[in-house]
């Protein structure tokens, strides 16, 4: 799949270039079998009211994706700018490929954003890494209709979450950094493994932080901004989600003195 930017929905990165991430909540299979569920579905007229609904729908329907591009559509990418086409379109699958998908808030209660039907513009940003920028798909609900109104690319310095951008991707590739990059200590909320429906919480140390340690998605992220984005906060709310199997990740990071740091792991 193409990374869409201007040229005829093409850009310097090749998405077949990028392979996945391994991480604990991806489950591929279980999400091929979820995109061919939905495709094979007519949207309900009801997916138009959270983003989050929609967006699953347009990503793995491609009669329903054409329906919902507004054609010629504007793509900007620095001083450059051009109109793609129908025709020159090709089926964007956002994270539906890889068994997950990422998303930044700013704290626990930004969360609720996501249900919040009010929400009438949104953006889905793919971050990459190697290239330093990020390419983002605007959407627009004008008559109670989500539709791509146009595309943009930036570097990420440019972007609403540069500063913990730009440490995430140290976080995520160096160990020693990561290690370092924790709080004194880093509380920890997850599953009790001797009762399937309850949770233990503890104390993660840099001794024991190596057992704790989640894989990361290290070379290309997504992330969703809900309404107007938000300038960056000193608190940041990384989130993993699974789209097949209900499985989630939160890492919580406060920058304290300009250095990020890790306070929380949830599983």
């Amino acid at each position: 799949m193409l990374l869409a930017s201007c040229g005829g929905h093409k850009a310097a990165v090749d998405e077949d270039e990028v392979e996945p991430d391994s991480t604990a909540v991806g489950d591929t299979v279980a999400a091929d079998s979820l995109a061919s569920e939905i495709a094979e579905t007519p949207m309900p007229k009801a997916a138009d009211e959270l983003f989050d609904d929609f967006i699953f729908n347009f990503a793995a329907n491609r009669k329903l994706q054409m329906e919902r591009i507004v054609f010629p559509l504007p793509s900007v990418n620095g001083d450059k700018k051009e109109m793609v086409d129908k025709r020159q379109w090709k089926m964007e699958y956002f994270f539906m490929r890889q068994g997950y998908y990422t998303v930044l808030f700013d704290n626990e209660r930004h969360m609720e954003v996501v249900k919040d039907t009010s929400v009438h513009h949104a953006v889905v940003e793919k971050v990459y890494f190697n290239t330093e920028s990020v390419v983002q798909y605007i959407f627009d609900r004008p008559r109670g209709a989500w539709l791509l109104t146009s595309m943009r690319t930036i570097p990420i310095s440019q972007s609403s979450n540069a500063s913990f951008l730009a440490f995430y991707h140290r976080f995520a590739n160096d160990k020693d950094f990561q290690t370092e990059s924790l709080g004194e200590t880093v509380e920890f909320v997850g599953p009790d493994p001797d009762d399937d429906f309850s949770q233990m919480e503890g104390i993660i140390t840099r001794d024991t932080w190596e057992a704790f340690a989640p894989e990361l998605p290290a070379k290309m992220l997504y992330n969703i901004i809900y309404g107007t984005p938000r300038r960056e906060t000193d608190s940041k709310l990384f989130v993993m989600r699974g789209i097949a199997n209900g499985l989630e990740m939160e890492l919580t990071f406060k920058r304290k003195q300009g250095k990020w740091l890790l306070t929380k792991l949830t599983t």
